[in-house]
């Protein structure tokens, strides 16, 4: 919290020297709780900021935290009159500051309501319910540092070496390499690409020749394939609600973009400008 918001401890001590706040009887968000120097601290304010505190605050009597807010508020006011003059860094975090909550505004808006079962059914079946059956494939591997000892292994292996014993002994892979090189059953996208092309294209129970990645150099044994048991729309109910949202959020985005004129003539500048701080000083 910022300076003004006390200790539970010290707000309810505040409290029972002011005394309980009086009962509600027609205020409106415009009801003026505080004045500093003129300036009006206002009912919607204070329940702006109760709406915007951790929840530890929440678990506050409600006298308490009546108090704590209102203190907060005229601290910060009594705080904020004291600047007389910005700086170049204080208006633009302003700026950036009621440009991010406004934006934050419309977002919320933009995604609000928009997931129903319906909607979700729809994205389910567009996902899931029509899409081909994947594979899962149950594969080996020993990592190694170069080709060469990786076409050496390899040789090994062709010649009836145990593939297991040396994925213990040999593998960069720890890991897997204490399970023989398993790596249990995974589906497309959870491997790097040329694992994955490398994994899709093998024949079963045969080592596959070196296979270069960012890690190193694999000898890839698969052991099994599978068809790939299809989610129900229980298991990827959040996955989808994420999507149907940011579907909405982007449309938005991008019709208020296409009705905006858009001009970016600073865009061929220096990038290296941003580290430069003075500016703002």
């Amino acid at each position: 919290m910022i300076y003004g918001m006390r200790s539970a401890a010290a707000v309810l001590a505040l409290t029972t020297v002011l005394g309980s706040p009086a009962l509600a009887e027609g205020e409106t968000a415009d009801t003026v709780m505080a004045t500093v120097n003129g300036v009006d601290i206002t009912l919607g304010q204070m329940i702006a900021v109760r709406e915007g505190l951790p929840q530890q605050y929440l678990a506050l009597p409600d006298d308490a935290l009546f108090t704590g807010i209102l203190d907060q508020l005229v601290q910060q006011e009594v705080l904020a009159q004291s600047v007389t003059e910005q700086s170049r860094r204080d208006k633009a975090n302003i700026t950036n500051n009621l440009r991010g909550y406004l934006s934050g505004v419309v977002i919320a808006a933009a995604s609000e309501g928009v997931v129903t079962d319906e909607a979700l059914q729809k994205a389910y079946d567009e996902k899931y319910a029509q899409a081909e059956a994947t594979k899962e494939f149950s594969a080996a591997h020993i990592l190694l540092p170069t080709r060469e000892l990786a076409l050496s292994v390899k040789e090994q292996l062709d010649g009836g070496a145990d593939f297991a014993e040396i994925a213990k002994a040999q593998s960069m892979d720890t890991g897997s390499g204490a399970q023989g090189g398993a790596l249990g059953w995974f589906g497309p996208g959870m491997m790097v690409k040329p694992f994955e092309d490398a994994v899709t294209a093998a024949e079963i129970g045969k080592v596959t020749d070196p296979v270069e990645t960012q890690f190193g150099w694999h000898l890839i044994l698969v052991q099994e394939v599978r068809d790939a048991a299809k989610p129900t729309i229980d298991d990827v109910r959040d996955e989808l609600a994420f999507e149907i949202e940011d579907a909405a959020v982007r449309a938005k985005l991008e019709a208020l973009t296409a009705a905006a004129k858009v001009e970016k003539p600073g865009a061929e500048l220096d990038p290296a400008l941003l580290k430069n701080s003075a500016l703002i000083d």
